[in-house]
């Protein structure tokens, strides 16, 4: 039995306890290679994308539209110089040809042919210009304008004269030189008429008091009254910005006309109408005013 306790000791001593392997992931597996480029790939793209972004914001178009401003001088000088000649003549012979040969000027050689015969050599009347005026130039189409034009006339016939006033439209043509000719005759056209427009009158809305009315009524009265010989030095006591011009005339204040006032903040809207009697002519001068007033220690026009 000794021996078995002894033996079995032995074996005990012999028997000891395994231990437990433990797997570790190393750096230089290839799968954690692949996440660290990702990794960094991503923080590396941020970076740029943060540097390099471009701001978005709403564009907004808009259209703008040129106006060219035409200059109609020569178009105009040249119509007048037209219409003079053209309908001016003396029933004599020598003057019939005088006004062809000057209407040849300003036409094309289809135009020369066609007014040969408008003013013939027997004709009764004579006749002279007195007064011509322009009242459109209109661009039809590239270099080719058309004016409209009236034109009065003195015809005498014997003894007897007559004062007459018609409207014609003609078509010119101006090349890159500026050179001018008519390419379409005088055609019979309507005159512009009075328009049936009838602007919106200003009316008092109460927003003034009474106090208030008194005073700028009073101010206005006694600044037309001394307007009229007033010089530029003078003026600053009354007008701000210049907003009324010196005009230094023998005008003498007659009274204020129905002025409108309206009021909107602490300025003062005045709507006037100012009759004058004109020294010079003796005739009634009546001048319509749009002005806004404002007081600091005294009223003043600031516009």
């Amino acid at each position: 039995m000794k021996g078995f306790f002894k033996n079995k000791e032995k074996q005990v001593m012999k028997t000891k306890p395994k231990k437990t392997k433990v797997r570790t992931v190393g750096t230089h597996k290839k799968s954690v290679i692949v996440l660290w480029i990702l990794l960094l790939g991503s923080l590396t793209f941020g970076i740029y994308k943060n540097f390099t972004a471009i701001d978005q914001h709403t564009v907004h178009e808009r259209e703008f539209i040129q106006t060219n401003i035409m200059d109609t001088n020569a178009i105009e000088s040249f119509t007048k110089d037209f219409v003079k000649d053209y309908y001016t003549w003396q029933n004599k012979k020598d003057s019939i040809e005088q006004r062809t040969e000057k209407i040849n000027n300003y036409l094309t050689e289809e135009l020369q042919a066609l007014n040969a015969d408008t003013v013939r050599d027997d004709i009764p009347t004579s006749s002279s210009v007195r007064d011509i005026s322009i009242w459109s130039v209109a661009e039809e189409k590239e270099n080719t304008f058309s004016v409209v034009y009236s034109v009065q006339q003195k015809i005498a016939e014997e003894k007897d004269s007559t004062l007459t006033r018609s409207t014609y439209r003609i078509l010119l043509h101006q090349d890159d030189t500026g050179n001018l000719v008519i390419t379409q005759n005088p055609t019979l056209w309507s005159l512009p008429k009075k328009s049936d427009y009838v602007p919106k009158q200003p009316e008092s809305n109460g927003t003034v008091d009474s106090d208030t009315a008194k005073e700028v009524t009073e101010f206005l009265e006694t600044f037309f009254a001394f307007y009229p010989t007033a010089t530029e030095q003078e003026l600053v006591y009354y007008v701000k910005n210049d907003a009324l011009p010196p005009i230094c005339k023998d005008y003498t204040f007659s009274e204020l006309v129905n002025p409108v006032l309206q009021q909107s903040g602490h300025q003062v809207h005045v709507w006037a109408s100012v009759n004058y009697l004109d020294g010079t002519t003796k005739a009634t001068q009546l001048s319509q005013y749009v002005l806004t007033l404002e007081k600091d220690t005294n009223w003043m026009i600031v516009e």
